[in-house]
């Protein structure tokens, strides 16, 4: 079945573009996770994790100004259903978030980090710190690869190439963006993999040009 367009005006392309560079810095999510049947003993077993943890993360010349974390939290555990349901007792969490820059010593920060009653690692992500400029260096690229699609559109149609009639910004974590990029294209993060490769910062376009002036 033919699809028609109702208004045509123009040319409507997209435009992706990334650029990839050597981490600088890697955050690490991880949790004091204590279990007890009682909540007071709970709450003193999670303490004493969390100041062990701090002394690891001292240890290891993580400042205090790096260390991000939550107050302990606590909960009644279960588990079952039911009449199966039965009570484990008085679960105590506080999350954190340590930023470093030792790349090198991610491994043993983490055995460290673990040793000392942060038991369970929610993610470890790298970053980089200049990733403004980063992300208008994928701008730059996402538009010459609009404009290049453009071209190509218009050689094959036969039809001269006008001006910019429309940019709008395509958000890099949104569905859009990795709808419209497709499935064959590798990303290239590094979140989550203690290897660190290279960091993507993404950027996306949608360019508008008029046709024929």
């Amino acid at each position: 079945m033919t699809q028609l367009i109702s208004e045509p005006w123009g040319l409507s392309v997209f435009g992706a573009g990334s650029v990839r560079v050597e981490p600088q810095l890697v955050r690490v999510k991880l949790t004091v996770n204590v279990l007890e049947l009682s909540a007071d003993r709970a709450f003193q077993e999670a303490d004493a994790a969390v100041v062990r943890l701090r002394e690891v993360l001292r240890g290891h010349g993580i400042p205090d100004a790096s260390v991000s974390g939550s107050r302990l939290g606590l909960s009644s555990s279960y588990s079952g259903y039911g009449e199966e349901r039965k009570f484990l007792g008085y679960r105590c969490q506080a999350s954190y978030v340590i930023e470093t820059e030792s790349l090198d010593d991610l491994r043993q920060l983490l055995v460290d980090a673990v040793d000392a009653g942060a038991h369970q690692i929610d993610s470890v992500d790298f970053d980089v710190r200049n990733k403004p400029e980063l992300r208008d260096e994928a701008r730059r690229k996402a538009v010459a690869a609009a404009r290049r699609k453009a071209e190509v559109y218009t050689e094959a149609a036969g039809v001269p190439l006008g001006s910019v009639v429309h940019i709008q910004d395509v958000d890099a974590e949104s569905y859009q963006f990795q709808q419209s990029r497709g499935h064959g294209s590798a990303s290239g993060s590094s979140q989550g993999d203690l290897a660190p490769g290279l960091v993507e910062v993404s950027a996306g376009v949608l360019l508008g040009f008029s046709l024929g002036d």
